[in-house]
């Protein structure tokens, strides 16, 4: 088995908090992808991830996959802690890794501040996990979508995925007839893995934002309905799927709806409002689109997504990850 836990076990784990303290303003959710700490006039926004699957960019991801959350809660990130378990003592692995680390937290101006490292040699790769601080006056949560938003995507679905696939699985993608040259620009789409020039043009008007990470779009999608107690409809035909991710996808027989999708940032806005965050986003040159609306759920297990016409509160899992197993 291999991803997120269901819904019942996450439960369990997320009601397990031990002291309460009233600086909480957000904590462990189901959808929620920071956790936020009043600090008196700012917020301090907390949010960790692991990376254990994309061998070949775990650093890279770590750190914008982790940062990409405190975006996403309306924050610049500033701080990381990072833990890294090593099967073995590769020196090039090590290299390698703290490599990736170093020049991604130095693009986003992010300082490493600490963490821990070791030998694990149960493990067959590396495994990554940090955690991920800002400060903002403006939280946004996940679940703040009401009634009549609209739901827009930026960048595209399955860009993590695809940068995943043309490094992971290079070599069934040859298989598949994918050329060199293709396989080589999708490899580049961890370069555009960053939500933070996304959110700083959406953070103004934006009701709820969400970094779409595992299971993608729909997992992401599902994530803030059940996190605002709505329902999302949303139209395929308006998700933006960049041509790159069509051909990898397709080459391995997966949706691109439904697999690794960070580097894209799912945001509500007012109907008054879209006018404004289109107008902020094509000023920052970032592509997006309208692939949806929140609406009041019919049934009684809101939280549910409403895809193609048909209405699921279940995104499956990772289309990628049989791949792993």
């Amino acid at each position: 088995m291999i991803g997120k836990l269901d819904a019942e076990t996450l439960e369990t784990v997320l009601s397990q908090t031990g002291a309460t303290n009233p600086a909480l303003l957000s904590g462990p959710a189901y959808g929620e992808d920071a956790a936020a700490i009043d600090l008196g006039e700012e917020t301090l926004v907390v949010s960790s991830d692991p990376i254990s699957l994309a061998a070949e960019a775990a650093g890279t991801l770590g750190v914008h996959v982790a940062c990409n959350d405190i975006a996403a809660a309306g924050a610049d990130p500033e701080f990381l802690t990072n833990v890294i378990f090593l099967p073995d003592d590769d020196p090039q692995t090590i290299q390698t890794l703290t490599s990736q680390l170093d020049a991604a937290a130095e693009e986003l101006e992010v300082t490493i501040v600490g963490g821990h490292t070791e030998y694990v040699p149960a493990l067959s790769r590396p495994l990554l996990s940090l955690t991920a601080f800002g400060r903002t006056d403006s939280h946004i949560s996940s679940g703040g979508a009401q009634a009549g938003d609209k739901l827009l995507l930026t960048t595209g679905a399955g860009i993590e995925a695809t940068g995943i696939i043309a490094t992971d699985f290079a070599d069934k993608l040859r298989d598949e007839g994918l050329d060199t040259q293709s396989i080589e620009r999708a490899g580049r789409f961890f370069d555009d893995i960053s939500v933070l020039a996304d959110s700083r043009a959406l953070r103004s008007v934006a009701t709820a934002m969400h970094d779409p990470t595992e299971g993608g779009v729909v997992t992401g999608v599902l994530e803030m309905a059940a996190a605002a107690g709505v329902d999302f409809v949303v139209d395929r035909e308006s998700v933006l799927v960049r041509p790159e991710t069509e051909t990898v996808c397709a080459a391995m027989g997966i949706d691109p709806l439904r697999t690794f999708g960070s580097g894209g940032l799912l945001a509500t806005v007012a109907p008054e409002h879209l006018e404004t965050a289109t107008k902020q986003l094509e000023t920052a040159g970032i592509d997006a689109a309208v692939i949806g609306e929140a609406v009041t759920p019919e049934e009684s297990d809101s939280g549910a997504l409403v895809l193609d016409g048909e209405r699921t509160t279940d995104g499956g899992g990772d289309a990628l990850y049989p791949f792993w197993e």
